[in-house]
C-alpha cells in the first residue's frame, strides 16, 4: 500500500509539473499523511534520521512549491509560524489555546455569507476558529 500511495503522489507531483525528487517525494508523503499541520521544521526533523543529506533549505523551497502547486496549504496560525496542511480540500482549522493542537473540522462554504465582498475577487478562503479542545476540557475536570 505505501508503493501505491507513493506512486499516486508522484503521479500528483508529475501533474503539477513538479520532478518527483526522491527528498521532494518524501517531504510530501510526509505532510500527506500528517494530520499534526507541522511547521518545516518539524518536518525536517522527522525526515532527517531517514535522509541524512536533507538540508532545511531543501525542505523549506519544497514546502513552497507544494503550496505554489496547489498541492498543500500554507496556514498562519500562530505568530510567526507557518504550518503546512497536506489536505487542500475545504475545510476549516481549530487551534487549542492550552494544548496548542491544530485540528480539521468540515467546512460548507455554501452556508458562508460573503456580503460585503461584492465586487472583490476571493482567492483563498480559510476558517480559523481558537478555543479548548474536548480533551483538555475532560483533562481539567
Amino acid at each position: 500500500m505505501v508503493h501505491t500511495r507513493s506512486t499516486d503522489l508522484a503521479s500528483q507531483l508529475i501533474r503539477h509539473g513538479v520532478r518527483p525528487s526522491t527528498q521532494r517525494l518524501r517531504i510530501f508523503e510526509y505532510l500527506a499523511a500528517s494530520k499534526e499541520h507541522p511547521t518545516a521544521d518539524n518536518v525536517f526533523q522527522a525526515l532527517l534520521p531517514e535522509i541524512p543529506s536533507l538540508s532545511k533549505t531543501t525542505v523549506y523551497n519544497t514546502l513552497s512549491l507544494l503550496v505554489k502547486e496547489h498541492l498543500a496549504r500554507q496556514l498562519s496560525i500562530e505568530d510567526g509560524e507557518a504550518r503546512y496542511d497536506g489536505d487542500v480540500s475545504m475545510h476549516g482549522h481549530f487551534r487549542c489555546t492550552h494544548c496548542g493542537a491544530v485540528t480539521d473540522f468540515p467546512v460548507e462554504m455554501g452556508e458562508m455569507s460573503m456580503r460585503g465582498l461584492e465586487g472583490c475577487i476571493v482567492q483563498t478562503k480559510d476558517v480559523f476558529f481558537q478555543g479548548v479542545c474536548r480533551k483538555c476540557i475532560e483533562n481539567s475536570k
